[in-house]
């Protein structure tokens, strides 16, 4: 009996070290889990994507005043931004803290220029389905406009209730105040943002 006695004993103190270092384990693991799930977001967000809120009505009827979107940020490091890309931008000389959400027209190194309400890109009228109706103000671009290698005309798709690269206090957009590509529109309706067209947003209300 008093030799059970002594082994029970042993056993438990063997086995009370070695619970209390598996919570240490565990405890560890935990806190390390929680540190790489917070330095991923913060990746995230600085280096791959960000959600906002979308506010005003210059992109209708793609995007309407208080959409949510995602913009990712990738594209720039990878590729150069494309005609009809829709884009957050930022400029630097601003003393605003907000994002300016409109769609690319011209490319780095293009004439823009709007004639009768028609984009046209080095002399050529430009087809474009995202166009809400002709523009009654063609602003700056009523003369013709040479983009440096650097920089993007923009424009709204509500194009007659935007500001846009058409007036002086937006301007050509230079790619570095370019935040990212919006990619998605989280709500109303998760819809990847380059398969919403205005045929196809008109087709679904008919339906």
């Amino acid at each position: 009996m008093a030799r059970n006695r002594r082994r029970k004993r042993q056993v438990l103190l063997e086995e009370k070290p070695s619970k209390f270092g598996n919570v240490i384990l565990e405890i560890i693991f935990w806190i390390l889990e929680i540190v790489v799930a917070i330095l991923l977001g913060f990746l995230l967000v600085r280096y791959g994507a960000e959600k906002m809120t979308v506010s005003g009505s210059s992109m209708e009827t793609i995007l309407t005043n208080g959409d949510s979107v995602i913009i990712e940020k990738l594209t720039k490091k990878v590729r150069d931004y494309k005609r009809f890309d829709v884009v957050a931008f930022q400029q630097n000389k601003k003393d605003h803290n907000y994002y300016n959400i409109k769609r690319i027209i011209g490319l780095p190194e293009e004439t823009v220029q709007i004639i009768d309400g028609k984009v046209y890109i080095n002399g050529e009228i430009l087809e474009d389905k995202y166009a809400e109706e002709d523009m009654a103000n063609a602003g700056v671009a009523s003369a013709e406009i040479s983009l440096e290698k650097n920089e993007y005309f923009v424009l709204g798709d509500n194009r007659n209730n935007s500001e846009d690269s058409r007036f002086a206090n937006v301007g050509n957009v230079v790619a570095s105040d370019i935040i990212g590509r919006v990619f998605i529109r989280i709500s109303p309706g998760f819809a990847f943002i380059s398969l919403l067209e205005p045929e196809k947003l008109e087709e679904a209300e008919e339906k």
